[in-house]
Formats: structure tokens, C-alpha cells, sequence
């Protein structure tokens, strides 16, 4: 990952490879700062300024792209501190007849080693309490992915990457778009994948 995106990786990031990623979970993520990218750590769960604790308010894993600009725990991250967040795919869920939740996986189509979530980040800290914090940009889904659920993660092309680390300039607000409708694959797995206890690679496996 660090050869990828062509950053330094830190020494504290968490073990891989997780098949059952969860909020609050430590991910990996790439910042830009100083003329540097870094491959590192952050709590998936943004926490704004204002939180005086990790459960002060909702759990902020995602950012709407139509109002990211607007909201205030958002704006500033939104201007000033965007990462990348590599992953191997991700879940979403339909429901049944019976209202039983059934996981989808979703991943690249082609053999792209990792999709590249749009991410914000901004470090909290209160009393005696710190911790870098990140949520995943959300747009509303394409053709494709809208036949599982409406929103889908922001997807970055590699040639994208510099625009949205600010290493580019300005203009990062265009990338804030849905991913082609031919750019995933997905298929139903196990619903063993709903209980965060659950680990291994048999998650992703096809049903």
C-alpha cells in the first residue's frame, strides 16, 4: 500500500488484513502534508471539535458530497484535510421479505489491487482524550450499485489522487461524483458478516 500511493507508512497501523472492517475500527488512510504523503491510522468515525467525548454525539462514518461543504463538522476537513482510504471492497445490505439483512460485497471489476475511498480527517482531542479521526465521502449511487441501496463511497481514480490531496490546487469538489456503472462487480455472501465478531476470508467468498 505505502508503494502504491507512494507514501511513508507509519509504524503504529493496525493489523491486516481485515475482512470485517467496522466504525470506531483503526484504518488505513494516505494524508499530504508538507510535501509528503503518509500511509496511517485513523479511527473510521469522525469526531467534530466539539465532542467532549467519543460517544457525545451520532457516530459520523460518512459525509454527504451534496452537503459536505455546508455542514459544520465537515467544512473545514471538507477545505483543508482530505485523505484517501484504500479498501479491497466494501458491504452494503438488501433486505428480504422477511426484513432479514442480506450483505452484498462489492469490489473492483477489473484486477485494480483496492478501491480508493474520498476521505476527510481532522485529530480530536478533549481532556486526556486524542485520536485522529476520518469518515468516507458518499454520493448518491449509480445505475449499478442502486439496485442494492441509493448511496455509494466516493471512488478516486489513481489520476484523481493528487487533485483531492490538495497537492494539486483547487478543484477537488468535482471529484465528488459517482463511479462508473461498469466499474464494480458485487455478489451476496454470508450472513455471518453481520455480526462484528466475525473474521476471515470466508466473508467475502460468494454464497
Amino acid at each position: 500500500m505505502a508503494a502504491l500511493f507512494d507514501a511513508t507508512a507509519s509504524n503504529d497501523l493496525s493489523a491486516m488484513p481485515n475482512y470485517n472492517i467496522c466504525p470506531t475500527n483503526l484504518i488505513h488512510t494516505v494524508t499530504s502534508e508538507d510535501g509528503y504523503r503518509r500511509l496511517r491510522p485513523m479511527r473510521w468515525g469522525f469526531l467534530p471539535h466539539w465532542y467532549k467525548s467519543e460517544t457525545d454525539g451520532p457516530l459520523l462514518i460518512n459525509a454527504r458530497a451534496e452537503t459536505i461543504a455546508e455542514k459544520p463538522a465537515f467544512k473545514a476537513a471538507c477545505r483543508e484535510r482530505r485523505c484517501l482510504i484504500p479498501a479491497t471492497g466494501f458491504f452494503e445490505w438488501t433486505k428480504d421479505k422477511d426484513d432479514t439483512r442480506l450483505p452484498w460485497y462489492i469490489y473492483p471489476k477489473d484486477d485494480t489491487p483496492c478501491l480508493t475511498f474520498a476521505g476527510i480527517w481532522q485529530h480530536w482531542d478533549h481532556n486526556d482524550q486524542s485520536s485522529t479521526t476520518c469518515a468516507i465521502v458518499t454520493t448518491a449511487a449509480n445505475q449499478q450499485m442502486s439496485n442494492i441501496h441509493h448511496r455509494m463511497p466516493v471512488i478516486l481514480s489513481p489520476d484523481d489522487w493528487a487533485l483531492w490531496l490538495g497537492e494539486k490546487g483547487k478543484g477537488a469538489a468535482t471529484l465528488m461524483r459517482a463511479a462508473p456503472a461498469d466499474a464494480l462487480e458485487f455478489h451476496r455472501v454470508d450472513r455471518g458478516v453481520n455480526s462484528n465478531r466475525a473474521k476471515g476470508p470466508d466473508l467475502i467468498s460468494p454464497l
